[in-house]
């Protein structure tokens, strides 16, 4: 990826920056969030302020997540935003988004409305470290690789179906909004992009009594998709509670549901497997 300036400003590959500059582009997505002046919204990595700026226009006050020291000093000086924007500067990675939510003073407090021209190179973990205040967020829109926008609207039996699929639609319902070609960001990623919008689930369609198994067993799998899941799940499960559980012995990775994976989280979180007891009563014993 080559660093060109733009604006003034030239495009950091470690912050993974890729620049929207294209006016229909830029109008769909704007018109996707649907911003609405009394509402909480909170944009993650504003660059060079594409979307800051329309959305901004819109809304009464907008809370900027940016880690780039130079782009949120040009954010705090806006010609024409800086009354209305809160500008953290900091890694959206390690940020506390409940806080945003928990000191609101006025009542009712405001669900957050996050969205962003995510970094690629973060976007899946950053998507997952939101998960985490899923409670607290009325919706998400994100510009992310094509691909893994695909991942993350897949259904069972799809190649594009795996664990990032099952930990979105835990906690969220996905659609995708619309594809956006290279073209429309300076520099021009090597790859296509797309919108994604998530709304998180008012009540958890498949809960689990602990998201440490559901990630286990969902890595597990697919770490090795091509096995049975008698074979790549035989650490955690016999046969005979694999088949308990209603799970056929000869199925793979992509043939179970998410309902399939929560129920069997929730017998690992109610039978750990003996390897798993060994390493808490070594670190007890530390």
């Amino acid at each position: 990826m080559n660093s060109k300036k733009h604006l003034g400003h030239t495009a950091r590959k470690r912050f993974g920056q890729n620049f929207l500059h294209d006016n229909h582009v830029i109008q769909n997505i704007v018109a996707a969030i649907y911003p609405q002046k009394d509402q909480f919204l909170v944009e993650i990595g504003p660059g060079l302020g594409a979307l800051t700026e329309p959305v901004g226009e819109q809304v009464e006050h907008l809370t900027v997540v940016e880690l780039d020291r130079d782009l949120a000093e040009r954010l705090r000086h806006h010609p024409f935003l800086h009354q209305k924007l809160t500008v953290i500067e900091t890694d959206a990675m390690q940020f506390d988004f409940g806080a945003l939510y928990a000191d609101q003073t006025a009542e009712p407090k405001q669900k957050l409305r996050v969205f962003g021209n995510l970094p690629y190179n973060i976007s899946t973990p950053l998507m997952f470290h939101l998960f985490k205040y899923h409670d607290v967020i009325q919706d998400m829109h994100f510009m992310l690789q094509k691909e893994v926008v695909k991942r993350l609207c897949a259904a069972p039996n799809s190649k594009a179906y795996g664990r990032l699929t099952i930990m979105a639609q835990y906690f969220c319902q996905v659609m995708p909004v619309l594809e956006v070609p290279p073209s429309a960001f300076k520099p021009a990623p090597k790859v296509d992009s797309a919108v994604v919008r998530l709304i998180p689930h008012q009540t958890l369609p498949h809960p689990v009594k602990d998201l440490y198994w559901l990630n286990r067993v969902c890595s597990q799998a697919f770490n090795q998709r091509r096995k049975t899941l008698r074979n790549a799940l035989s650490s955690l499960f016999s046969p005979e509670n694999l088949t308990a559980l209603e799970i056929d012995l000869n199925a793979r990775a992509e043939n179970l549901s998410i309902a399939d994976y929560a129920r069997l989280a929730n017998w690992l979180a109610d039978n750990p497997p003996v390897e798993v007891l060994k390493d808490e009563i070594m670190d007890s014993e530390e």
